[in-house]
């Protein structure tokens, strides 16, 4: 898990129900993508939404249809340790490759508590498998430290990857400091791979991405480009991305008869959101999340328009894959009627 791209896939619905039809289709269009692996049921896959038994078939789903083709990540992560374990044992039993443990959320145990009483026992349950932690801050609300993770590295050889998403560059290259060349960090934040990859101090080796759900192609070549030291070339890929890495979370001024407030948008909303629009599987999110706004909505189709006008080869495989004509879904109102709240 040293480098590559990696997709956290979206958990598509046909109403309230899990498409399994649906993620053998987006899986197979990862591959043909030539992604390096694809992540089942993270916080893209709106995992705190899912029962155990849906999140249980989306990673059987998952990890059947990348067998043999590309690499899977199970994600396991729960605020509780006999969940995550039990988790991880029913996808380490079915062949994953790695394990995601999202830092404990909400009950906020400290970095000290994280390591030992959550992912060191799920690395000691399951030494023959990758774990990787997922160190998200702004959501769970508590942090795996790089202290913690250079001494779980040190004590259990599985846990040899982060999925670092603090958006803080200063704690990162803290924990390239701590663990080593030899340590593997992961993006967890599109919009900062390159800057991750690129700043000596850090070296990410590549991202679990929210956007190459729609664009696997160009951001598997960008992360190859990378990883070769063709920044120049990788700089234009990004750019090229950038309108789209921006749709990650989506920050609206909203009025409401008491005034304006400030409405996020938060993944997987706007990607779900993109990925009805041009017509692949996708399904409205699971409560309690829930539409976008009405201008949440336009910054969302101002980018995609963007993309295509300037950059149309990062949306054709979406085109060629799923049959679709983009410039049509992106010019119809048919194509997102329905998809946003009529008003605040």
């Amino acid at each position: 898990m040293k480098t590559g791209s990696y997709t956290a896939l979206i958990t598509p619905f046909k109403g309230e129900t899990v498409d399994t039809e649906g993620i053998e289709k987006l899986v197979s269009f990862q591959i043909s993508g030539g992604i390096t692996g694809v992540l089942a049921v993270g916080t893209t896959g709106e995992s705190p939404a899912l029962s155990w038994e849906e999140h249980h078939l989306v990673t059987q789903l998952i990890a059947a249809a990348t067998k043999g083709k590309c690499l899977c990540i199970a994600g396991t992560g729960s605020n509780n340790t006999a969940e995550a374990i039990e988790a991880s044992r029913h996808a380490a039993g079915l062949g994953v490759d790695a394990l995601l443990l999202v830092d404990p959320y909400y009950n906020g145990p400290s970095s000290l508590e994280i390591r030992k009483e959550y992912l060191e026992p799920v690395a000691s349950a399951f030494p023959d498998t990758q774990v990787i932690p997922y160190v998200i801050p702004g959501r769970t609300g508590t942090q795996l430290l790089p202290q913690d993770l250079a001494i779980a590295f040190r004590a259990h050889p599985n846990v040899s990857t982060v999925k670092e998403a603090t958006g803080n560059l200063d704690n990162m290259r803290l924990t390239r400091k701590l663990c080593g060349p030899d340590y593997s960090i992961l993006s967890g934040d599109d919009g900062l791979t390159f800057d991750m990859m690129t700043d000596v101090g850090i070296l990410a080796g590549g991202v679990i991405s929210v956007v190459s759900n729609v664009a696997p192609a160009a951001v598997s070549l960008m992360v190859r480009l990378l990883n070769q030291k063709n920044n120049a070339e990788a700089r234009k890929l990004k750019e090229a991305l950038d309108p789209l890495f921006d749709l990650v979370t989506v920050k609206t001024l909203e009025s409401t008869p008491y005034g304006e407030v400030l409405c996020r948008a938060r993944n997987p909303l706007a990607i779900k959101t993109l990925m009805a629009i041009l017509g692949m599987p996708s399904g409205g999110c699971r409560r309690p999340m829930g539409k976008i706004t009405q201008k949440g909505l336009e910054k969302i189709l101002s980018a995609a328009r963007t993309v295509q006008k300037v950059n149309p080869e990062i949306l054709k495989p979406v085109a060629d894959f799923f049959g679709v004509d983009i410039d049509e879904r992106l010019t119809s109102p048919d194509s997102w009627k329905g998809l946003a709240y009529d008003s605040y």
